[in-house]
């Protein structure tokens, strides 16, 4: 059976939330409708998203790391949200693995919100139905669009390409391989939820800088010796020989 999945490489990944708002602009405008944001700005804000960045601080001063985690439905195999919907709004599709939403059936209980252990679900204080990542499925397949621009908005808009999609059960696959490659682990698998995406490890990388180099180099407007005054400038000027 295809899986649907991201891979999002946390080595590249530099928190710049190019994902969470070309998430929210494709899916408010899509068939999620329009996901409310109310007080964005205030004391308690509310809103819905379906991807988010959260930084984290390692380690203590002065060896401190910081680390940017993007998060949103993982599309588990095994999905905990998915048994627990009292009316089958929550399912999974058999064709490509997505988990999705039934809004027409969805009463806005948040007992999947509850069964998630990753809390990538939430509620939409207008429509009161719960939303979730849908890996762009109205987008995934759309023919009218060019193949390269069939992925996810999130996959589009990173600028360090540190997401990756495509189908985790081929093992051909460019994220198949990647995964293998660089070692790709899922979220909290001692849940048993067998989560679809996957993240790629941080590499540390050590520079070895020898004491000659942290002095400052010369600064060359001082070897040019200007002083405080400007002197006349007799070569013609730019007004001299542009015509505006």
């Amino acid at each position: 059976m295809t899986q649907l999945a991201l891979v999002i490489d946390l080595n590249v990944c530099v928190g710049c939330h190019a994902c969470v708002t070309s998430c929210k602009e494709w899916n408010t405008s899509g068939p999620a409708g329009s996901m409310c944001d109310d007080n964005p700005y205030g004391q308690d804000p509310t809103g819905t998203f379906f991807n988010r960045v959260q930084t984290y601080e390692i380690g203590e001063f002065p060896t401190t790391e910081t680390l940017h985690f993007p998060k949103s439905c993982l599309h588990c195999e095994d999905p905990p949200c998915v048994p627990v919907c009292p009316t089958g709004a929550s399912y999974k599709r058999e064709e490509d693995g997505i988990v999705l939403v039934d809004y027409d059936k969805c009463i806005g209980c948040r007992y999947c919100s509850w069964a998630c252990p990753y809390g990538v679900r939430e509620i939409d204080e207008h429509m009161k139905v719960m939303k979730k990542c849908t890996l762009c499925v109205d987008r995934i397949y759309d023919e009218s669009l060019p193949a390269n621009e069939r992925k996810p908005a999130c996959v589009l808009a990173c600028p360090t390409s540190a997401r990756l999609f495509g189908d985790v059960h081929d093992p051909e696959s460019p994220i198949s391989i990647t995964i293998r490659e660089e070692g790709g682990y899922q979220l909290m698998p001692e849940w048993g939820t067998k989560p679809s995406n996957h993240y790629l490890p941080r590499r540390k990388t050590r520079m070895h800088i020898h004491e000659d180099e942290l002095q400052r180099a010369d600064n060359p407007l001082k070897k040019e010796q200007r002083s405080g005054t400007s002197a006349p400038v007799d070569a013609p000027t730019l007004d001299d020989s542009t015509s505006w």
